[in-house]
């Protein structure tokens, strides 16, 4: 890795890796190369960029904090808004890089994303991007087939949160770190998907490698409850009503399911687009 990257990469990672995030450089040519120009950042290619990813770790590292400390400010988002928090932090911390933030929820007024999440970890060589086009001789037929990201260390309890871009700053000659391929079976790739695709509420999916660290199951709960429904169980106000004090006791174990049509949480789309392009 270049000296300027490793130097940088550092300083991100000493910001946002003890509140349970990682970070990967790529070129901003690489995620563009893969992509229609609709989805292309306005960047040169060699620019830099680096992807953020939340760990299992997150939940209690930077989430509760971060509830504990903001409980008098209104929370619509709760994991978005302490996302964004988190990452704001870093463009404050260094405002002479005038970096460019782009969050993995982010979205254009066409409602286009802004970024391909899933596609900017596997360039980055983050998390391999597993999708239908993987599997030969696919046993499908007609059927929509979502990918999915798997990262070699937590499997699928992780979650994509965005690209930090720095304009300006360019590395024609960064090493392209390929993601490892850590299911490389065409029988548990097809496992895989379908449990993405059809059974994503048993969790099962996410162990398609043995992860080093999974979710807790207070944080299990907190992301099979409904969005609409996440405030109430954290015991804090929706946003017409006056914002309350976080319950000292830990959060309750729900077992609601997810409502799959909700885009913000990490079962959802926003973690797979149904309909992304391929890298």
């Amino acid at each position: 890795m270049e000296p300027l990257v490793a130097e940088l990469k550092q300083k991100i990672e000493d910001t946002l890796c003890p509140f349970g995030f990682e970070v990967y450089p790529f070129q901003v040519a690489w995620y563009n190369e893969l992509l229609p120009p609709a989805f292309h950042l306005p960047f040169p290619g060699p620019t830099l960029a680096f992807l953020v990813l939340s760990t299992p770790a997150m939940f209690d590292q930077a989430l509760k904090p971060f509830l504990q400390s903001h409980y008098l400010q209104p929370l619509t988002d709760p994991v978005d808004q302490c996302v964004g928090y988190h990452l704001r932090r870093v463009t404050e911390r260094f405002p002479e890089l005038q970096m460019k933030v782009i969050a993995d929820y982010e979205v254009h007024p066409n409602r286009r994303p802004k970024i391909l999440a899933q596609t900017a970890a596997h360039v980055a060589g983050a998390a391999y991007y597993y999708q239908r086009r993987d599997v030969e001789e696919d046993p499908w037929g007609t059927k929509h087939i979502a990918g999915v990201c798997i990262h070699p260390r937590f499997g699928g309890w992780f979650a994509i949160r965005g690209v930090v871009l720095l304009p300006g700053i360019t590395v024609p000659d960064l090493p392209h770190r390929k993601p490892p391929d850590c299911v490389p079976a065409r029988a548990d790739r097809i496992t895989l998907l379908e449990g993405f695709n059809f059974h994503w509420r048993d969790w099962t999916y996410r162990d398609v490698v043995t992860p080093q660290e999974r979710y807790s199951e207070e944080q299990k709960a907190y992301f099979s409850t409904p969005p609409a429904e996440r405030l109430a169980l954290l015991g804090l106000a929706q946003p017409s009503e006056e914002p309350s004090t976080l319950p000292e006791h830990s959060f309750p174990l729900l077992t609601k399911p997810q409502n799959p049509s909700r885009v913000r949480s990490w079962l959802s789309p926003s973690v797979s687009p149904p309909v992304s392009p391929v890298p």
